[in-house]
């Protein structure tokens, strides 16, 4: 028997290798509004808000709506010119959401990507249909709010001590716990795994298959320890 009935999953730097164009559309971004150049970590460190959130929290004393929303355009627009060739999966990830969805889970997003992107990606996959449910920050609370999950349990019809998070950011981590969700922490994406592992997430993986022998190491044990792969 599944321990986690239900899997839901981050999109950026958990299924997909997005980062380097999110960041350079930050970057591109910033230029083109005449605001301060940042560091790369520091745009690393709010990915997976929504973007209204993201620029608020990089660029706090910037105030005026014209200029968020000049923002907002020149990021959107250069990060679909990157995406004009879709950002690729991450290895075994495909494979092994078929091999999540044949073994009897349901499978959710919950992602900081505004609806419309997320729907086109989707598309571009070939998955428009593939989930369960999906739910973005335009539509719903930005994570960390636990309220996105929330709506995806209802939906599924799943109590949260039967549904695990999968995400690469605080943000993920921080929305599985007020939301009573375990989580599993995502090394290889956004955020410094020593930064993800002080949100105690069940296990941090450096690979996605990882994810699959440790659900199948769960469902044989009635606690879950913590491990860093």
């Amino acid at each position: 028997m599944n321990k986690y009935e239900l899997l839901i999953f981050d999109w950026d730097g958990t299924l997909v290798n997005s980062i380097g164009r999110i960041v350079e559309s930050i970057l591109v971004a910033a230029a083109r509004c005449d605001l301060p150049r940042l560091d790369e970590g520091s745009i690393k460190g709010i990915i997976g808000l929504g973007l209204p959130e993201a620029i608020a929290a990089l660029y706090p004393n910037v105030t005026d709506r014209r200029l968020v929303e000049a923002f907002r355009r020149a990021y959107a627009d250069h990060y679909l010119s990157l995406e004009a060739e879709p950002s690729a999966l991450y290895p075994g990830v495909a494979h092994a959401l078929q091999q999540f969805r044949d073994q009897g889970h349901q499978l959710a997003v919950a992602t900081g990507k505004g609806r419309r992107g997320l729907d086109r990606v989707l598309a571009g996959q070939g998955w428009t249909d593939f989930f369960d449910v999906t739910r973005c920050a335009d539509e719903t609370a930005s994570k960390p709010d636990p309220l996105m999950i929330h709506e995806i349990l209802a939906h599924c019809g799943v109590g949260p001590e039967r549904a695990l998070m999968i995400g690469d950011s605080v943000f993920d981590l921080e929305m599985a716990r007020r939301a009573g969700v375990d989580s599993v922490a995502v090394a290889y994406g956004a955020q410094p795994v020593e930064v993800l592992l002080s949100c105690s997430p069940c296990m941090a993986i450096n690979h996605f298959s990882e994810l699959g022998d440790w659900l199948c190491s769960a469902a044989g044990h009635a606690e879950v320890v913590a491990y860093v792969g």
